[in-house]
């Protein structure tokens, strides 16, 4: 069992950067797989980001190029970069642990102003 709790999202112009962490409630290093996703209102879940234990990552193809996947190890914590920022991505971005999204964390709100 893990617990996840997300920070760093806020609201950012068009054009702009936030970086989110997911703090977990233990040792990260041997969790396999690791990802972002997100949810508009109205809309469906989506995953972002993944990130496996063996370094490999991928990507959303909305997001490619511009979002960044990462993990620290040593801080069990997960990260996602974002740059050059749009409105389409306004969301609840959710960390969570497995390909089938085993645990979850509440959630942290990121709002793109045009």
């Amino acid at each position: 069992q893990v617990q996840l709790v997300e920070s760093g999202g806020g609201l950012v112009q068009a054009g702009g950067s936030l970086r989110l962490s997911c703090a977990a409630s233990r040792s990260i290093s041997s969790i396999e797989v690791m990802a972002w996703y997100r949810q508009a209102p109205g809309k469906r879940r989506e995953m972002v980001a993944i990130s496996t234990s063996g370094g490999s990552t991928n990507y959303a193809d909305s997001v490619k190029g511009r979002f960044t996947i990462s993990r620290d190890n040593a801080k069990n914590t997960m990260y996602l970069q974002m740059t050059s920022l749009k409105p389409e991505d306004t969301a609840r971005y959710y960390c969570a642990t497995g390909i089938m999204g085993d645990y979850w964390g509440q959630g942290t709100q990121v709002t793109v102003s045009s």
